[in-house]
């Protein structure tokens, strides 16, 4: 199947840039005219997981195509399918002797391996900036979300004849056992982008020599500073919590300055939490002077309506815990000092940093990239939101007439930038 993943991404490559655009929209179009078919896909995978005693609440959450969802997906789409083709887009150009042109354009990175758990909404969210990019996919998810993928990828591939596109182009594997299979097939696959829990992608971190691009863990900060407007504060950490508890960008932890508590503003900021249905638990600090039960850790990802409060004596303070105890996924600070928002942006080393605003915001969708395969965490290659950009590479292409390098003997380099 990676083969032939590969095969059909070379035809797929070979579409006018229009062409692949079109097929997105056809693909777009197919979504919303089938989401009676998906959503009774979606319900069978439900009814199937809530009969059974293994599936986590956060899973559950996860498996669900809510409302408008479907038509969200749609969007996306043909928001990629409107962006500017981006195969072979000019990245530099350079003379590097009389007659001798050095060009580096963008190519697709040929094929990809996408393992998530749950989640059927991330295969049309692939398969589109996939399609758009050139890539070959294979697709393996989890059980509990059999059905939905299932007609998902029947919705898309049945598109892809009008066009001429082999429908192996975008793969479904199935079973368990193939994945440990595909993780060594470096020579056929060029990057693995697994969604899911901190345990799978550990295993898929460690298994393969294939290069992993995602993040294990969200355990995502959010600072309320000194001088925050603390009604801003309750609005944008309620949201970061409550809006999907179970997403990697939810709030994980509310780090609250001390000069909050003896004004209020700490305890303003913990019953607003509480009316929302959050439960908290406190650090060590929290646990003593806010009276909160103990934390599981102080690097925990919840995944539903539980929060970690935790009071800092300084923005320095409040960094050194991200540091210590986030996965550079998302944090935030709330302040009205746009100095010290700024030093907070400069300094804290994660992935997305963001200053009076919702956690929620770090997505693809939000950032305007039409979808995303992944937020990264990762420092080589991609890091955060990962769209049409993360999913490509680069080549260089040398056009000449018929020079020779002889040991650069009678070559004259001249190394002079050309415009694009």
């Amino acid at each position: 199947l990676a083969r032939k993943a590969r095969d059909a991404s070379r035809k797929l490559q070979q579409l006018p840039s229009r062409e692949r655009a079109a097929l997105l929209r056809a693909v777009a179009n197919a979504l919303e005219r089938r989401e009676s078919e998906i959503q009774a896909a979606n319900d069978e995978d439900l009814r199937r997981a809530e009969s059974s005693d293994d599936v986590e609440e956060a899973l559950l959450q996860r498996l669900k195509l809510k409302p408008g969802k479907v038509k969200q997906l749609a969007d996306g789409a043909r928001a990629i399918a409107n962006m500017e083709e981006p195969i072979g887009k000019p990245l530099s150009a350079m003379e590097l002797a009389k007659g001798l042109t050095l060009t580096k354009v963008t190519a697709p990175l040929g094929v990809l391996l996408i393992i998530f758990e749950s989640r059927p909404d991330a295969l049309p969210q692939i398969a589109s900036l996939a399609l758009r990019t050139g890539n070959g996919l294979l697709l393996k998810g989890g059980k509990e979300a059999a059905s939905s993928n299932a007609k998902l990828r029947e919705v898309i591939v049945d598109e892809f004849e009008a066009f001429g596109v082999p429908k192996e182009c975008v793969c479904l594997i199935e079973g368990r056992e193939a994945v440990a299979d595909l993780l060594k097939l470096d020579d056929v696959i060029d990057l693995v982008i697994p969604r899911g829990s901190n345990s799978l992608v550990t295993y898929i971190q460690n298994n393969t020599k294939i290069p992993v691009l995602g993040h294990a863990d969200g355990v995502v900060h959010v600072y309320v500073d000194k001088d925050a407007n603390v009604d801003m504060a309750a609005k944008c950490a309620i949201d970061s919590k409550i809006d999907y508890p179970a997403a990697c960008n939810a709030l994980e932890t509310l780090l609250i300055h001390d000069d909050l508590v003896a004004n209020g503003g700490a305890a303003e900021l913990m019953t607003a939490l509480r009316a929302a249905g959050v439960e908290l638990f406190g650090g060590p600090r929290g646990t003593k002077e806010l009276n909160l039960p103990a934390a599981p850790a102080l690097r925990h990802e919840y995944g539903g309506m539980q929060c970690s409060v935790e009071l800092v004596s300084s923005m320095d303070n409040a960094i050194d815990y991200i540091h210590a105890n986030g996965s550079a996924h998302t944090d935030c600070i709330i302040t009205s000092n746009q100095k010290t928002a700024d030093e907070f942006i400069a300094r804290v080393d994660s992935a997305c940093v963001f200053h009076n605003a919702s956690t929620r915001f770090s997505d693809g969708f939000r950032f305007g990239l039409g979808a995303e395969v992944g937020i990264s965490t990762s420092r080589i290659h991609a890091r955060g939101p990962v769209g049409v950009e993360g999913l490509l590479t680069t080549r260089c292409l040398l056009r000449g007439k018929g020079q020779i390098c002889n040991k650069d003997k009678g070559v004259e380099f001249t190394h002079k930038r050309l415009p694009l």
